[in-house]
């Protein structure tokens, strides 16, 4: 079964998923790092060259590609805002939402250079954007896990729903 981790920039998608992957005993990858990989440019070269449209689309054929992987998938904080890849994930396993409150993540995210639309959006701008797609993520999520404690605890709350998913 495909796990597909989504949520708000800096949720801890990525820190989290990769300790759930081992605690499962399957495969991790990071869909922001598969892209980069196969356009062989940075995220923020990638939105510069050719746009945020473009990058979604790369984004959703990756996801599409992930289905049916026995693997934990820490997928970019835009990627179930599509209805098609949201409903791909949804088919193919578990699309689990890291719900972390917006403070938490905009510290581990202000300062990132390689988050594009952090590094050009105001904290208010942000807020706005993280209040739109929360309601987009609960709407295309199977599980739902409040995130506050360690990445390890959120690990572990990740393992146990998709224990209990099965």
């Amino acid at each position: 079964m495909t796990v597909f981790l989504c949520g708000f920039m800096g949720c801890g998608k990525t820190t989290a998923g990769r300790l759930a992957a081992k605690k499962l005993g399957c495969s991790f990858c990071d869909t922001d790092d598969l892209i980069v990989e196969s356009q062989k440019m940075s995220v923020p070269e990638i939105f510069a060259a050719k746009g945020e449209a473009y990058f979604r689309q790369v984004e959703a054929d990756i996801v599409k590609v992930l289905c049916g992987r026995t693997a934990v998938v820490a997928c970019g904080g835009g990627a179930m805002l599509n209805p098609d890849t949201a409903a791909a994930a949804s088919e193919a396993g578990a699309v689990i939402f890291l719900d972390t409150d917006f403070e938490t993540c905009y510290e581990r995210i202000r300062s990132d250079k390689n988050r594009p639309i952090a590094a050009s959006s105001t904290k208010e701008e942000l807020l706005e954007r993280f209040n739109a797609r929360r309601a987009v993520y609960l709407s295309h999520s199977n599980i739902q896990i409040q995130c506050g404690g360690s990445p390890i605890e959120t690990a572990d709350m990740i393992v146990g729903s998709v224990r209990n998913f099965r």
